[in-house]
């Protein structure tokens, strides 16, 4: 099946003819639904804390910051914003030469409100003579909209959302990437002034990135008082997937060549792996707002950090005594309501246990890395999320899990998923040490059982694509998982370019 080129391309992507065999094996078989107990609610699962506790928490944080211990705020920005435009580039494509639809009508009402509107009629005065209110007087909309994405302009729609003016402020325009410098300035930086940032970025852009930040850095260091640390990384060429053709069979392209395609964000827990840290933020990156509307989001950042250094805390506590063999009967039940009630994972089979297996069996659940998410409330249909999930050992534990995870074709399971109350926006908070001080090795955690797989097509034929489990599903799917309720208004992502126009981006 796999000639000597083949082998040779293997090779210098650093993967193994194994992994070749279990990824044609999973085009074969599939990736099975995983099963429910409950959708995660308030009620179950989802913790809600009480304003007369927030304070506590975020006192917990500061006294972890105080220990000068490594933070880094990680953050995922390898994807390019042509999705931003998906309707612009419709309307480039029609024949249509003003705006008729919603979408476009709004955008070019309100284009003077876009961050970057200034350097857009520059390049249009450049390219055409023309500022842009003349332009949509003499009905030259066209023009407008290919000096934003094409590469003779601002070229937007090939570049990362990370590197687009996203919001405005006086006499300066600020990118995504600059509000996650300055957001991580306000909850990530410990007693010694240190703030380090991690970017994934696309091999393509990474120069783009570095540049930027070495044009603001000192700007952002001056005006918070802080000592930047901020690093990139690309996704790994060894997490690339194979595509496969409709015959489960290797796909070659015209030179017979096997095709490869990247493995999807779940690629990224080897990157995640690779940071050096006790805690990791990980939060999306165009999930951002300007100054005026970022104090929630910083209180619950807090908060939700708390919580994991608490419980971390709790756990630490648990493992050395179970490390000592110096424990009572009283505080393995202490253990086994925690592991029930804060860490809300169930087994029916604990009550069979004698107590050297009871021991060990909360030995492993406590020995592995801890996440707090952050979940905010369903405001519309509602899609994946939290959930109660039945693990390959029988166990029930809190899983962030995606649609196509879920058997909707189950009128049980459909009921559970429908009645989500919450979902996931992606505010995470990691501890990736054990009570040694030794950082877990994370891909030892990944649930391989949870990949997906997806039809696209390349030189007009069909392949089959996979993607790796998901970062914050399936690849930390074997994690010590706790939900937390924070307020919708922490969730304000850039969907459309015309989500920049919605009152929380101006």
């Amino acid at each position: 099946m796999l000639n000597t080129k083949d082998l040779e391309l293997l090779a210098s992507k650093g993967i193994s003819e194994q992994q070749i065999e279990e990824q044609l094996t999973c085009f074969v078989k599939g990736f099975p639904f995983l099963e429910i107990a409950a959708s995660a609610s308030t009620e179950k699962g989802i913790k809600v804390i009480p304003k007369d506790q927030q304070a506590c928490y975020m006192d917990a944080w500061d006294a972890y910051l105080a220990q000068n211990k490594k933070i880094v705020k990680f953050v995922p920005a390898s994807g390019a914003a042509s999705r931003m435009f998906k309707d612009l580039y419709s309307f480039l494509s029609s024949e249509d030469k003003e705006p008729l639809n919603a979408f476009m009508q709004t955008f070019f009402d309100g284009i003077k409100s876009f961050a970057f509107y200034e350097a857009l009629n520059d390049i249009c005065v450049a390219n055409e003579g023309k500022t842009i209110p003349t332009l949509i007087t003499a009905g030259e909309h066209k023009a407008i909209v290919s000096n934003l994405l094409e590469s003779k302009g601002l070229n937007y729609g090939q570049l990362p959302k990370g590197l687009l003016l996203f919001h405005n402020y006086p006499g300066k325009k600020r990118t995504a990437m600059e509000e996650h410098l300055t957001e991580g300035a306000r909850y990530a930086k410990n007693n010694a002034g240190e703030v380090n940032i991690h970017f994934t970025v696309s091999p393509e852009h990474k120069a783009l990135f570095e540049s930027l930040v070495e044009q603001k850095k000192d700007r952002y260091e001056e005006d918070f008082s802080v000592d930047y640390s901020i690093s990139f990384s690309v996704q790994k060429a060894s997490t690339d997937t194979l595509a496969a053709d409709m015959n489960n069979e290797p796909f070659r392209d015209a030179e017979g060549k096997i095709v490869f395609r990247p493995g999807g964000h779940g690629a990224l827990i080897e990157n995640l792996n690779d940071i050096d840290a006790d805690v990791i933020f990980i939060k999306n990156i165009d999930n951002v707002v300007p100054d005026s509307f970022k104090c929630s989001t910083i209180i619950h950042k807090k908060i939700i950090a708390g919580v994991l250094v608490s419980l971390q805390e709790r756990i630490f506590h648990y493992l050395n005594l179970i490390d000592g063999g110096k424990y009572t009967h009283a505080q393995i039940e202490e253990m086994i309501h925690f592991l029930q009630d804060d860490l809300c994972i169930r087994s029916r089979e604990m009550k069979f246990m004698e107590d050297a297996e009871l021991i060990l069996y909360i030995k492993n659940k406590l020995l592995r890395p801890l996440r707090v998410c952050g979940m905010v409330r369903n405001v519309g249909e509602p899609g994946g999320g939290p959930f109660l999930a039945v693990n390959a050992d029988g166990t029930v534990s809190p899983q962030i899990l995606e649609n196509s995870q879920i058997d909707i074709h189950d009128p049980e399971k459909k009921a559970m998923f429908e009645q989500g109350t919450h979902f996931n926006p992606v505010d995470l908070v990691c501890a990736v040490r054990n009570n040694q001080g030794e950082k877990y090795n994370l891909p030892d955690y990944v649930d391989k059982n949870t990949g997906f797989i997806s039809t696209k097509s390349k030189d007009g034929r069909e392949l089959k694509a996979l993607e790796l489990p998901g970062l914050w599903n399936g690849a930390m799917s074997d994690w010590n998982t706790v939900f937390v309720e924070v307020p919708i208004d922490t969730f304000n992502p850039v969907k459309t370019v015309n989500d920049l126009l919605r009152a929380e981006h101006q």
